[in-house]
């Protein structure tokens, strides 16, 4: 007996021993997990801070106004050698992090940043340097937004207007080096095509008059805040005068005489970005970048003609529908002038339908969503300087929520404009498309903050490109035409696959892809040739909706069959949109991981 109680108590001072052992190590193990998610989360705030200092137009478009006196000239060799750095340092620094110390959300940080180290060094042997300037995504029409004063940059005090002069002073450095770096390209065998530089000239043009009162750059003398004082007001209206006439219209008139005389002399005739020195290398690289997939241009070219193929089917019911008699192609051209789909008289017409679709959609949108952002939204009409060449695009919020997100609609003519597809525009440029998907991301408490500006566009277009595919659960589409009108923006981002690799991959001309966007679908032909142009200034970007979607789709679909009854729309929505963007692998595993522990 006695013996049995030894052994009993020996046994629980060994338990008592070997726990307290074990808590210890287990607290050891624990304050190194925390010093590793401190140190971790240190590190990425770092990368943030410093990459906004690299990027300060990036800042103040997030709503950081700490640099909006600031334009370092992306062209300069310095600025090129310090991203360079950036890049270098951090891929380094992630090396020191091991995965298994580091939760599953950090995980997924380390595998984003390693992607953007990787991307952006590799994206440096391209040269994209030959190319400062094009019709759609060059720094000079974003300048262009800002200096209207209505954009980003603030005019809301005597400070933030000097800070626009001093920031105005760094972008004329970079159009005299824009001029050197297409002389440097034109040696090379870097240039754009000649399609391309002529509808540059005329953007260039309209910001080379001396009427003041006309001129984009002067819109905030026009617009000051009434707290102003009278002696504040002339010398900022004289100071701008002066400026305008004396370096913007020069520097303007400088560049558009270059492009119209010398390098439009020397602009390709041929089309894609293959025709350019390691032209199938860089494409390939486009692709990756944009997709976030390793997909080759074959593989997509197969998968667009299937696309086109299925879609084609899908729009003859509606035809069928509407009683035309006739073939597609005739259908599109009925519908590209039917009159009673271009009712408008004046842009606010435009403006108020878009508002009207929001209006039909608000009861639906809790079905679907139970996480809505708190930033606000808006529709505009895009500035008549880049109106031509422009498609709808949304422009963010304010990381703060203090700017609204801007849906941006060109409309060059009103009494032209065709309503057909409006309602997907709506759900693609708004909500529940890229307004949701940005302005939740900038709003998460959760993501570190070099997440909340990311965009991968095969996440963000893919997710723009799978709300339009939610209007009859939104309630909308009720009109066939409307329907039509989705199916035709799901037709255009499939015709992308075929003619984007088609003209970079395949030999394609400009004018080869505008025919076939015309055989297969109804946008308008100067709508058309607008999207081939598009896509020759920016291979790859195109293909990303379309491999988006499918892939958001695909998970979708997988969720509701592998969970049955406990599948949740709104639950599948919030595990989409609460990583923010990420590369297509890494929401494939999330989604995956989220069906298994849903089981």
């Amino acid at each position: 007996m006695i013996k049995n109680i030894v052994v009993i108590c020996c046994a629980v001072v060994f338990f008592i021993s070997c726990k307290n052992d074990t808590t210890t190590k287990d607290t050891d193990i624990e304050e190194d997990t925390v010093d590793i998610s401190a140190d971790f989360a240190k590190m990425l705030d770092q990368y943030y801070e410093e990459g906004l200092e690299l990027n300060p137009i990036q800042a103040t478009f997030a709503g950081d106004n700490r640099f909006n006196d600031q334009f370092p000239n992306p062209l300069a060799d310095e600025t090129t050698n310090k991203l360079k750095a950036y890049y270098t340092m951090y891929k380094a620094e992630l090396e020191t992090f091991d995965d298994d110390k580091l939760s599953d959300r950090e995980q997924m940080s380390k595998a984003i940043l390693q992607w953007e180290c990787d991307m952006n060094l590799v994206g440096f042997e391209y040269h994209r340097e030959y190319f400062p300037i094009d019709q759609m995504w060059s720094i000079n029409l974003r300048i262009g937004q800002l200096a209207s004063g209505a954009s980003a940059q603030p005019f809301n005090t005597v400070s933030d207007y000097h800070n626009w002069l001093k920031r105005l002073n760094g972008y004329l450095a970079w159009m005299t080096s824009a001029e050197e770096k297409m002389k440097e390209g034109i040696e090379a065998g870097y240039v754009l095509p000649k399609s391309l530089i002529k509808k540059v000239l005329p953007q260039l043009k309209a910001l080379t008059t001396k009427d003041l009162e006309t001129h984009l750059f002067y819109s905030p003398i026009k617009n000051f805040p009434e707290r102003f004082s009278e002696d504040d007001k002339k010398q900022l209206t004289d100071t701008y005068s002066k400026v305008i006439i004396e370096k913007v219209v020069p520097a303007y008139k400088s560049l558009h005489q270059f492009m119209s005389t010398a390098y439009m002399k020397a602009g390709r005739e041929s089309s894609g970005i293959s025709e350019i020195p390691n032209g199938a290398a860089f494409y390939k690289h486009q692709i990756k970048l944009y997709t976030t997939t390793n997909m080759t241009a074959d593989e997509i070219h197969t998968l667009g003609l299937s696309e086109v193929a299925r879609i084609a089917t899908e729009m003859e019911k509606i035809k069928d529908q509407v009683g035309f008699r006739g073939d597609l192609k005739s259908f599109f051209d009925h519908v590209r002038t039917k009159k009673e789909l271009m009712p408008f008289k004046e842009p606010q017409q435009v403006i108020d339908n878009f508002n009207a679709i929001h209006d039909r959609m608000k009861p639906h949108i809790e079905k679907l969503f139970d996480v809505k952002p708190e930033t606000a939204f808006e529709v505009r009409r895009t500035e008549a300087f880049r109106e031509k060449s422009a498609s709808a695009e949304y422009n963010s919020g304010s990381l703060d929520g203090t700017r609204p997100g801007i849906f941006y609609t060109p409309i060059p003519d009103a009494t032209k404009y065709n309503v057909y597809s409006d309602e997907s525009l709506f759900l693609h440029e708004a909500i529940p498309g890229h307004h949701y998907q940005i302005s939740l991301t900038q709003e998460s408490e959760e993501l570190p903050k070099f997440r909340k500006t990311l965009w991968y566009s095969g996440y963000g277009e893919g997710w723009a490109l799978y709300s339009e595919s939610l209007g009859k659960e939104l309630g909308l589409y009720t009109d066939p035409y409307q329907y039509f009108g989705m199916l035709g923006a799901e037709m255009h981002r499939a015709i992308r696959l075929v003619v984007d690799t088609g003209l970079h991959a395949k030999g394609w001309t400009r004018e080869q892809a505008i025919q076939y966007s015309l055989d297969n679908e109804a946008e308008s032909e100067a709508g058309i040739i607008s999207e081939i142009e598009r896509y020759m200034s920016n291979p790859g970007q195109a293909l990303s909706y379309k491999i988006g979607q499918l892939k958001i789709r695909e998970l979708r679909a997988k969720a509701e069959k592998e969970l049955g009854d406990k599948f949740d729309i709104r639950e599948f929505h919030n595990k989409v949109l609460e990583t923010g963007c990420v590369p297509m692998a890494l929401l494939e595993n999330k989604i995956d991981n989220w069906i298994a522990d849903s089981k």
